[in-house]
């Protein structure tokens, strides 16, 4: 009995399944023991996690907040100029202009959130394509952080940042960095609404189908411009973040970030759910690059290793997210168009 080349047994199908589904997480695991083996002093400690978690902490948030957009088809490649006019500004605030800490990160949260908001209102209401719109508000950040910043640093004075204020990056909790708890909140949370809440379900449509999304009633315009406020809103967190790190206002700070969190984000659509933006993919595909980069780092790689890996690794993103939409269309498609079984023929009457 011969079956059909497009129909797959259920074993190849399930192992097909899991290889999609969890392949990258399988990789981080593969990626961490490979490095810990080849590193075995270095790699596999306390001292070395922690520093992974602490230092990948600001672009897992960012791609978080790419990942909000792009769940509703739309990209904010703002993001990274939003984070260095974020961090600036809360110097800005506190250094020169004797703002209490809690109000100017309060004032900057809120401020990236209104920024978001006014990237969503150009691409839906200006029917700007949203590469070309939130490029162009970038561009308009960048040159409110150089007008802010005068082109120099902003450098505190000798009695230094509140020590609270710091504490936002620097301190512990349960033995590991806070920063990897605001992640993890920030996951649980988006997890939430984008899985179990209307909102979610509204954006995946949007993303998918805006014109179907439409015409069953959903307010397509409003639910984008509640994307951008979402992803302004984590970026402008992300910017109170980086300020307590790097305790200085660098007016060049920000665009570096960019490429990795679209890298975590895109990479992200391609397992746990592929074939969509969603949190725990981006959350495993950071981990991936943190990893790789950490290890590589460790390994002796020069300076340029780091954009060469989240350059490549955003194309093999790309492609791996369009080969697997191509496989779900054809597979739909052969789905669609394989007949149906024939019934089974009655049994014949065996008398002469």
């Amino acid at each position: 009995m011969t079956h059909s080349p497009s129909r797959r047994s259920p074993l190849g199908h399930l192992r097909g399944h899991l290889v999609g589904s969890y392949g990258l997480l399988a990789l981080a695991v593969l990626l961490f023991l490979v490095f810990s083996l080849t590193l075995p002093g270095t790699f596999p400690t306390r001292d070395n996690v922690s520093s992974i978690l602490s230092n990948q902490s600001i672009p897992a948030l960012l791609a978080l907040g790419a990942t909000i957009p792009i769940a509703a088809g739309k990209f904010d490649l703002s993001i990274g100029y939003g984070l260095g006019l974020a961090h600036v500004l809360v110097m800005q605030l506190i250094v020169n202009e004797g703002w209490p800490w809690p109000a100017a990160c309060l004032v900057v949260v809120l401020g990236g959130a209104a920024v978001g908001a006014l990237n969503g209102v150009v691409v839906e209401f200006g029917r700007i394509d949203s590469f070309i719109a939130t490029l162009g508000t970038g561009s308009i950040m960048y040159a409110f952080t150089g007008w802010i910043t005068d082109g120099g640093r902003i450098v505190p004075g000798p009695s230094g940042l509140p020590a609270d204020f710091t504490g936002l990056y620097d301190s512990r909790f349960l033995g590991l960095p806070l920063p990897a708890f605001y992640v993890l909140a920030l996951t649980a949370g988006l997890w939430v609404v984008l899985e179990r809440l209307p909102l979610g379900r509204y954006l995946y449509v949007i993303g998918s189908n805006p014109r179907a999304a439409g015409i069953i009633g959903i307010p397509t315009h409003r639910y984008s411009v509640y994307a951008f406020t979402g992803s302004g809103l984590v970026v402008g967190f992300a910017g109170v973040l980086l300020a307590a790190q790097q305790q200085t206002g660098n007016p060049s700070v920000g665009l570096e970030y960019l490429l990795p969190a679209f890298v975590g984000a895109l990479l992200g659509a391609t397992t746990i759910k592929p074939g969509r933006a969603n949190v725990l993919g981006t959350v495993v595909a950071v981990a991936v690059l943190a990893i790789g980069l950490a290890g590589i780092g460790q390994l002796g790689a020069q300076f340029w290793a780091t954009p060469l890996f989240n350059g490549a690794t955003l194309l093999i993103a790309v492609g791996l997210a369009g080969y697997s939409a191509r496989r779900r269309l054809r597979t739909g498609t052969a789905t669609r168009r394989s007949p149906a079984r024939p019934p089974a023929a009655p049994p014949q009457d065996s008398h002469p």
